[in-house]
């Protein structure tokens, strides 16, 4: 469960490296997000190599899709998953992605929603 204050890996190349959760986004009152939700960041820290390049900056805040979370995801066909970190991709205010490229694999579960887009920048895809 991803909730305010919850710290992130950042898995595109927009040149963020950390993000901290401020605010779920979703219905009234969310508390906590899951795999699919959108948040709102700050990015906390960057990448050394891409620091000049980097299309945001330290403290910046922008939107995010959560990639990946530690708790189990359960659904109805009995596939259970869980990662070993909580990862993001960051998007601007069109929703769009704000990297070309997704760093290690992304939950099937995103084939079948408006963001179709990930399972053909990501490296694999996990049941």
């Amino acid at each position: 469960m991803i909730q305010k204050g919850t710290l992130f890996k950042v898995v595109d190349n927009s040149g963020a490296k950390k993000a901290c959760c401020i605010h779920v986004c979703g219905g009234y009152r969310k508390r906590y997000g899951n795999i699919g939700d959108f948040i709102i960041v700050s990015v906390k820290s960057l990448r050394t190599q891409r620091r000049d390049t980097s299309k945001v900056k330290k403290g910046d805040v922008s939107k995010a899709l959560i990639i990946r979370t530690k708790n189990y995801r359960f659904s109805y066909s009995n596939e259970n998953s869980s990662f070993l970190e909580n990862s993001i991709v960051l998007l601007n205010n069109q929703n769009k992605l704000l990297g070309t490229r997704l760093f290690g694999p992304i939950h099937k579960e995103f084939r079948f929603t408006k963001h179709l887009r990930l399972i053909s920048l990501a490296a694999g895809v996990i049941k």
